[in-house]
């Protein structure tokens, strides 16, 4: 016979709390407090439907601007028993103990549950760290214990947006995603393209996307390499299409992994096209773009108040007198705000030049990060009159972003590794 009274013990001691989900929508709910606790959890019964009503006296902006924008209904005054009329749920969220207790006591009194946000043990509802996942809700309670649960749920969350934990009872329908990787740092992949990417049957990666992310496919997904190495062998990209096209068409589910944001010199677009003609549902993931990450990680902003009131981002993959160049460098080179350059570590000369003939001054500073995001990241700090000797001498290879404007002379302590 199974052992009760351990089992029984075991329930006792642990969380008495009763986990449900609860259907607020239309319902009304009070939340007594405007300060910070109250801010974090409006948010969710917000985006759960209810009728959210706040007491307080005070609030924050942010709970201000909630109710300006309609999403809650704010009454700027002490609380009094009377807001729990018609009430299915409340929360007692203030920094006064003796309102808090005196909510859950009325709330008691009309069978209404009650959370008591500074004290969880004194409600008579706990609420849970929750997390929302490809159609689940998570929900984890320790007995009050939020930094616990909070630690549990964001362990149990990252386990399935990585693919560690996964629902096999989710088919996955035959398609292709195009998936944005970011700057190269694996952990800059959006949770959208890492799930997507863990579901994925057959893979044609870029090389630019981060190949550790590669490493945590499962040995039955197919791996297609769609390197296109700067002034190098690439795979044509009417054979990247096809590679698509085909896979979906098989029944597979197919991720195409680039680096930073497929819209952003990435062809993503040619790839939706041919998707689309040849029938195969197609979805797009945006990346981090390395045009912007990349100076950041270099401490470097594109644009900052005071300095600069726009950025402009150019590709660098044909030179300024080329006549398939759209560019127009003299324009540019009129510009006073920062000019991101990719692709440009081939022709440095030639762009350089071209700004310095345009009008830009020779000493605008110009900052080069090469395998920007990495641990391999490098810097280094020129001006447009200097840039290219230095990027030669200092053997900076692609991939490389070049910084162009007076924000590129930024510097701040402990951003990757500077080349002097």
């Amino acid at each position: 016979m199974p052992n009760t009274s351990n089992t029984a013990q075991e329930q006792q001691a642990g969380d008495p709390n009763y986990l449900v989900g609860l259907d607020l929508v239309g319902r009304k709910v009070l939340v007594v407090g405007g300060g910070s606790v109250a801010q974090r959890r409006l948010g969710l019964l917000i985006a759960s439907g209810a009728d959210v009503h706040v007491v307080s006296r005070t609030v924050t902006p942010a709970v201000e601007a909630m109710a300006t924008a309609g999403q809650l209904s704010l009454v700027l005054r002490e609380y009094t028993d009377a807001d729990l009329d018609d009430v299915w749920y409340a929360i007692a969220c203030t920094d006064e103990p003796d309102t808090n207790a005196a909510v859950v006591e009325e709330a008691t009194r009309r069978r209404v549950f009650c959370v008591r946000a500074d004290i969880a043990r004194l409600g008579t509802a706990v609420t849970p760290a929750t997390a929302r996942h490809d159609g689940l809700t998570l929900g984890v309670l320790a007995g009050g214990e939020h930094r616990r649960s909070a630690a549990v749920r964001n362990a149990l969350l990252e386990a399935l947006q990585s693919g560690v934990v996964g629902d096999d009872s989710i088919p996955v329908a035959p398609g292709v995603a195009l998936v944005g990787g970011g700057p190269g740092d694996p952990d800059l992949i959006t949770v959208r393209g890492r799930r997507l990417l863990a579901r994925a049957n057959l893979v044609v990666a870029d090389r630019l996307a981060p190949a550790e992310l590669l490493a945590e496919l499962g040995p039955d997904v197919e791996v297609i390499d769609a390197a296109k190495i700067p002034y190098g062998r690439s795979m044509a990209q009417e054979a990247i299409n096809l590679a698509l096209v085909e896979g979906a068409k098989a029944g597979k589910f197919v991720v195409r992994l680039k680096g930073g944001d497929p819209f952003v010199f990435g062809r993503g677009y040619e790839e939706v096209q041919a998707c689309v003609d040849a029938g195969v549902p197609v979805t797009v993931v945006p990346g981090i773009t390395s045009p912007i990450a990349v100076p950041s990680a270099a401490g470097i902003p594109v644009t900052h108040r005071g300095v600069t009131h726009e950025f402009v981002v150019v590709s660098g993959h044909v030179a300024p007198d080329h006549p398939d160049s759209l560019v127009d460098w003299p324009a540019l080179a009129k510009l006073r705000g920062t000019l991101v350059l990719m692709m440009a570590v081939e022709r440095i000369e030639q762009f350089a030049t071209a700004l310095i003939d345009g009008g830009r001054a020779t000493d605008t500073p110009v900052t080069v990060v090469q395998e920007g995001t990495l641990r391999t990241q490098r810097v280094l700090r020129a001006d447009l009159a200097t840039v290219a000797r230095r990027v030669r001498a200092e053997d900076i290879r692609p991939p490389a972003i070049v910084v162009i404007g007076p924000t590129a002379d930024f510097a701040l302590p402990g951003f990757g590794a500077v080349s002097q």
